[in-house]
C-alpha cells in the first residue's frame, strides 16, 4: 500500500510530502518530496548587496538564524582576508550558543509532542523564551536577527544583558535536569526511541550527515574544533558523542550539547568585559560602510557548526558590492536525504519520530 504524508501535516514540521510504501505495518521505502517552500534565496542573493543577503540568510533555518548570518559572513570575510576583533567574536560566540540553546530546546519540545510528552513542550518553550528576549535585547528581533556584520556584529551589549545572561543559563541548567529526569529513564520514552531510526557512521557519512545526527553514530565531528571560527579554539567545551545511531542517541547528543553551549556561553560571558576592540572592525566600518562593502574577486567557502550540522556558503564576487554568485550547503537537506534509509524496516507508527529526530527545517532544505 502506498500512504501519502504531507505537505500539510504537522508531524512532518513544515510542507515536507512523504511517499510512504507499506507491506501492512511495515514501511518498505519513504521518499521525501520537497520544494513547497521554494522562494529563490539564492538567486536574490544576487540581486543586492552583500549586507542587503543578510536579511535572507535569517528566512532559511529561521531557528537558527544566527548561523545563518554566520555561515554568509564568515564566507565574505575569507574572501576579503578580513580580521575580526576580538570583541566582536565574543559577541558572535555569546549569540551563537544562546540560539543553538534555543533551537535545541525548540527540538526537544516539539519532539515531546510527536511522542506524545506534552509536558516537554511547555517546559521547553518556557526556557527558550527566556532565550528569545536575551537575543532580542541583544539583536532588536527575536527571531530573524540580521545581527552578523562584515568584521563584526551590529551593535554591543552592556552588563545587564551580561548578568542576565548568567542567570538565564543557571535557569536553563535547572530545566534540562527536569527534562533528563523526565525522559531519559522513561520506559515509555525509551521504549520508543532506543532501536528506532538506526544509522551506521558509514551511512550517515555517505549521505552527508552532520551536526548531532551524525555524532549520534560515534564520529565525533564538530566545526568548531575540526575547523575552529570565531576564536572557537580558545574555548574549552567537548563535543557528545553515542554510538548507537538511533532517535534516542540522537535524543542524547543534543542534550549534552545544551550543556556544553551553555558553558561556552559562560566563558565569553567572563570575557566580554576585558575583550579588546569594538563591535565592528575599522577596516569596514557601519552605517553605509557596511552597504558599500565588497570582496576582492574571486571566491570562498565558509562553514560553521549550526545547531543542525555544517551550514556551508559559497560566495563568488565579481568585485562589485552584488554577489555574483551565492550557494549555500542546507544541513537539513543532507539530514532528510538519509529518510529512506532510517525508516526503512520500521512500524509506520515509529516513521514521525524518526523524521522528527533528525530535525529539519523546511525552510533550510527549500531556500
Amino acid at each position: 500500500m502506498t500512504l501519502n504524508v504531507g505537505p500539510q501535516h504537522p508531524a512532518t514540521h513544515g510542507v515536507l510530502r512523504m511517499k510512504m510504501l507499506l507491506d501492512g505495518e511495515r514501511i518498505v521505502d519513504a521518499e521525501p518530496i520537497i520544494g513547497y517552500l521554494h522562494r529563490g534565496s539564492e538567486r536574490l542573493g544576487e540581486m543586492g548587496t552583500y549586507l542587503q543577503f543578510i536579511p535572507y540568510t535569517d528566512r532559511m533555518d529561521y531557528l537558527a538564524a544566527i548561523h545563518n548570518n554566520m555561515a554568509f559572513v564568515h564566507a565574505c570575510e575569507k574572501l576579503a582576508d578580513l580580521d575580526v576583533p576580538p570583541r566582536a567574536n565574543v559577541l558572535r560566540v555569546l549569540a551563537q550558543e544562546i540560539n543553538r540553546v534555543a533551537s535545541h530546546l525548540i527540538w526537544m519540545g516539539t519532539f515531546g509532542i510527536d511522542i506524545g510528552a506534552m509536558t516537554t513542550f511547555f517546559w521547553c518553550f518556557r526556557d527558550r523564551e527566556r532565550a528569545l528576549r536575551l537575543l532580542e535585547r541583544m539583536t532588536g528581533t527575536r527571531l530573524t536577527y540580521s545581527y552578523m556584520r562584515f568584521g563584526g556584529v551590529k551593535h554591543d551589549v552592556d552588563e545587564d544583558w551580561i548578568q542576565d545572561t548568567r542567570e538565564w543559563v543557571d535557569q536553563v541548567r535547572e530545566g534540562i535536569q527536569e527534562l533528563d529526569d523526565l525522559l531519559t529513564e522513561n520506559d515509555i520514552f525509551v521504549a520508543r526511541t532506543k532501536g528506532t531510526g538506526v544509522v551506521s557512521t558509514e551511512q550517515a557519512i555517505d549521505y552527508g550527515m552532520t551536526g548531532p545526527n551524525l555524532r549520534a553514530t560515534g564520529k565525533a565531528f564538530d566545526l568548531r574544533k575540526e575547523e575552529p571560527y570565531a576564536s572557537y579554539e580558545t574555548y574549552d567545551f567537548d563535543v557528545p558523542t553515542s554510538d548507537e545511531g538511533d532517535v534516542f542517541a540522537r535524543y542524547a547528543c543534543r542534550m549534552a550539547e545544551i550543556e556544553e553551549s551553555l558553558g561556552i556561553v559562560e566563558q565569553a560571558c567572563d570575557r566580554w568585559a576585558d575583550a579588546e576592540g569594538n563591535h565592528l572592525s575599522r577596516e569596514v566600518g557601519e552605517g553605509s560602510s557596511q552597504f558599500r562593502w565588497s570582496p576582492p574577486e574571486g571566491e570562498a567557502y565558509g562553514r560553521i557548526e549550526s545547531p543542525r550540522g555544517e551550514l556551508g556558503c559559497l560566495v563568488v564576487s565579481d568585485g562589485s558590492n552584488q554577489p555574483y554568485r551565492v550557494k549555500m550547503r542546507a544541513h537539513s537537506f543532507s539530514n532528510l536525504s538519509a529518510i529512506s534509509e532510517l525508516a526503512r524496516g520500521e512500524l509506520i507508527q515509529d516513521a514521525i519520530i524518526t523524521l522528527g529526530s533528525l530535525d529539519i527545517v523546511l525552510g533550510d532544505i527549500d531556500r
